[in-house]
């Protein structure tokens, strides 16, 4: 079986670390994003298409030096496709049934009972659900009790809400429907396909997912879902490898080769690797890149490092990203506004 990754967009919610690597490879708990996600497939899908553009080359050397005992196809899209473009874009690689997954998800679903529960059904199409609180913010399923869909109603009021369920960006997907699909075009499978299937097959079910479920697509939630990981898993802080740590950790993530002095208080920080942080230095609820140095008696809140940056003594930061080099030839052009509470 086939399973198709999306991993091809910039996370331009996610600057400045996006700047200098694949959103997919950023690191949860030291592990790339991807790795995680690959984690979770069953022995039975043995094939991975892996929809890439930006940063491809670093994607591809990743996957040349890791071996997840499955066959790894990088497939690169020269302009972007969208879901259901790239789904089209992997067909030649399909060969039956198949998964699309989003690179940016973390969550409990269990793909394997996934797949009983589609098989069981005789689906044509199967997503995964995710309750809500405030459905007026999203597409929300009209839903029998069998778990078959008929509908969504888009960001409805309160009280017109068919249900409390999303799409939660899971799919299982017989390989009809790829003749729903235009060839290289920008597709939505979401608002352009899956109303057709709907329609077309009465076969579109919904499978919810218990447990939890993330969307890593800006810096609250990235720090958030390593603070839910070290929660689930009863630890204060996750540590790598040869680090020399002085100060308080709580919270947070520190990568491999990480220097901390005495009497800094580190607290729901992820920190990567080569980073030197200098003593009485406070920082809380930020992401520290690769190579970053942060002088003495620094106080840096909800804020935002990019790789190689060089903090004096000092300083003290609320709500900043810091990027001192050019942004990326091709990066999209986003303003930068409120960095943690966007």
């Amino acid at each position: 079986m086939e399973a198709i990754i999306l991993a091809g967009g910039f996370g331009t919610r996610l600057r400045p670390l996006t700047y200098t690597r694949s959103k997919s490879l950023l690191p949860i708990l030291n592990k790339p994003m991807i790795a995680h996600i690959i984690d979770t497939l069953p022995k039975e899908v043995n094939r991975i298409i892996l929809a890439v553009n930006y940063k491809k080359d670093q994607i591809e050397k990743y996957f040349n030096e890791n071996d997840f005992n499955k066959e790894i196809i990088i497939n690169n899209e020269t302009k972007p496709l969208g879901t259901g473009g790239a789904t089209k874009f992997a067909e030649k690689y399909l060969t039956e049934r198949f998964l699309v997954l989003n690179s940016d998800i973390i969550c409990s679903l269990n793909i394997k009972d996934m797949i009983k529960f589609h098989k069981k059904n005789k689906a044509f199409t199967t997503i995964s659900l995710w309750p809500v609180e405030n459905v007026s913010e999203f597409g929300v399923v009209d839903i029998k009790d069998d778990g078959k869909i008929i509908g969504f109603v888009e960001k409805p009021k309160p009280e017109d809400a068919p249900s409390e369920f999303i799409n939660a960006g899971a799919y299982c997907l017989e390989p009809e429907i790829l003749d729903y699909i235009k060839t290289n075009h920008l597709v939505s499978m979401e608002k352009e396909i899956f109303p057709r299937i709907i329609k077309d097959t009465d076969r579109f079910f919904g499978y919810e997912i218990k447990g939890y479920w993330m969307d890593i697509g800006r810096i609250s939630s990235y720090i958030n879902i390593h603070k839910f990981l070290m929660e689930k898993n009863k630890i204060d802080y996750f540590q790598g490898k040869n680090c020399k740590i002085k100060g308080i950790l709580k919270d947070s993530c520190i990568g491999n080769n990480v220097f901390i002095g005495k009497n800094s208080k580190i607290h729901s920080t992820i920190v990567y690797d080569d980073v030197i942080i200098g003593e009485n230095v406070f920082l809380s609820n930020c992401v520290i890149g690769e190579k970053c140095k942060i002088g003495n008696s620094s106080n840096i809140v909800n804020s935002v490092l990019g790789d190689n940056e060089i903090l004096n003594e000092q300083t003290t930061l609320d709500n900043k990203i810091v990027w001192s080099n050019p942004i990326p030839k091709g990066y999209p052009d986003k303003q930068i506004g409120n960095v943690i509470g966007e």
